[in-house]
């Protein structure tokens, strides 16, 4: 009988989306992953950049272990979209070391601390929070980023997938992929055709950030 680890568990997820994001970094100019792919702005660096801050804040500041880190404007630390874009003087070795070296630190604080272990995010007033809340958080920012990355990459140069060893694709080349486009294209062009004034969806509120 299997005895359950959650907070095991729970790292093992992080890890992998942590390593998502980082290996979407691979084999690009410096160019490419400073670029903004979307009207946004969405960039590969700036993501490693932003979940770097935000790792360094749920797991060190608000768990009374500071680590050294960018800061994030979310936290009233930095201009508004700071910690989204690497400037000039910051470079891919940097980022890339500043991110794993506050996982690290991340972990250290996930291992030192029980699940139950109560952190406080900063505020007037301020609000408690679990590291088993903090975990799930994080789980769900560094995987949401990393889809952002996935979108990016493939933007850039095609590339896509969760990893190297495993994409876990649809199998097929270059040709299946452009039908398998033009044949979603042809369904939402025959939808639209049919129904012009059609309902259009409705914007969801943002989920509620712990901050």
């Amino acid at each position: 009988m299997i005895t359950p680890d959650f907070k095991a568990d729970l790292r093992v997820i992080l890890q992998d989306s942590r390593d998502t994001l980082l290996w979407k970094l691979e084999g690009l100019s410096e160019y490419d992953i400073r670029r903004p792919m979307t009207p946004t702005g969405t960039n590969l660096l700036g993501l490693v950049k932003h979940l770097a801050g935000a790792e360094a804040f749920y797991f060190g500041t608000v768990f009374g272990r500071p680590v050294d880190a960018p800061a994030l404007w979310i936290a009233g630390d930095a201009e508004p979209n700071a910690d989204l874009w690497a400037t000039p003087d910051e470079t891919r070795e940097q980022m890339v070391g500043d991110y794993r070296r506050i996982c690290a630190h991340s972990d250290t604080t996930i291992e030192a601390l029980p699940l139950d272990a109560v952190g406080h995010l900063p505020g007037d007033p301020g609000r408690e929070i679990t590291l088993h809340r903090t975990l799930a958080h994080m789980i769900y920012e560094t995987s949401r980023h990393a889809g952002h990355a996935d979108v990016v990459r493939e933007l850039i140069d095609g590339a896509a997938g969760q990893r190297a060893e495993g994409d876990n694709m649809a199998p097929g080349d270059a040709s299946w992929w452009a039908e398998h486009r033009e044949r979603v294209e042809r369904a939402a062009k025959e939808v639209a055709l049919q129904r012009p004034e059609g309902a259009r969806g409705t914007a969801r509120p943002a989920p509620t950030d712990p901050q």
